[in-house]
């Protein structure tokens, strides 16, 4: 049984990356009035508001994303990684997703609204869905993006459990391509027994020769009088995580 999900795991992240190589193959690249595109990463681990994905760094991680891109600012696709929990049924998410970019008139302030659903194939119990709500500017070089994300139904799954992260995203490129970006937020969560906490992360960020390398410094609130996570505090320690990325 271990075999086959592992299987399955690495069809699906090998099924995307093929989807993204013949798209970039095709001489338009084009669907719909749209541009297909993929990205492939591998990191040492999956960060995700200060919690590690991977039980505390435990295996690294191959990510994908497929996704549809319309110059009127529409979009959709989905993201595929591999995870690592507690749970032994979850191994993998699959994160379909759709939404709309652009900005307000000519204020120079771009939105960005995204429904992002959640989805662990062998545990559908813990699927939920989020709506993604951005607002920027660009300052020069510098980018400011405030995120408001609530959860559409049970935050993983929890009867009752419902969520909003708040959170900044502020960065600065410089002349010789290398970027610095920065998140701070704080993960709200209400229910019975529920508890929120705050996450940051900083980084540096450069392409050469057609790959992206990031290296990120991660942290969060957690300690063990955390009502959610207590007993497993170790997935939000302080961590530094490298990435290798390639667009298609």
């Amino acid at each position: 049984m271990m075999i086959m999900k592992t299987r399955t795991k690495f069809l699906l992240t090998g099924a995307l990356l093929s989807l993204a190589a013949s798209s970039h193959g095709a001489e338009d690249n084009q669907l719909f009035g749209g541009t297909i595109n993929g990205n492939l990463n591998f990191a040492s681990d999956y960060v995700f508001r200060g919690e590690s994905e991977t039980l505390d760094g435990d295996i690294p991680v191959v990510q994908g994303t497929l996704s549809w891109n319309h110059n009127q600012g529409w979009y959709a696709g989905v993201f595929s990684s591999n995870i690592k929990f507690a749970d032994p049924n979850l191994e993998i998410v699959t994160a379909p997703f759709i939404g709309k970019a652009g900005e307000f008139g000519d204020s120079g302030f771009t939105y960005d609204v995204m429904l992002f659903s959640y989805l662990y194939p062998g545990a559908s119990y813990s699927n939920y869905t989020e709506l993604w709500l951005k607002v920027g500017k660009q300052f020069g070089r510098a980018n400011l993006q405030l995120e408001v994300t609530p959860t559409v139904d049970d935050w993983f799954g929890v009867d009752g459990w419902h969520g909003v992260n708040y959170a900044l995203h502020p960065s600065y490129s410089f002349d010789n391509g290398v970027k610095i970006s920065a998140s701070v937020g704080y993960q709200d969560l209400t229910g019975d027994g529920a508890e929120g906490w705050g996450h940051w992360n900083i980084g540096l960020s450069k392409a050469y020769y057609g790959l992206n390398f990031d290296l990120r410094y991660h942290g969060s609130t957690v300690d063990s009088d955390h009502k959610v996570y207590g007993t497993q505090t170790q997935i939000f320690d302080d961590r530094v995580v490298i990435g290798i990325s390639k667009s298609f």
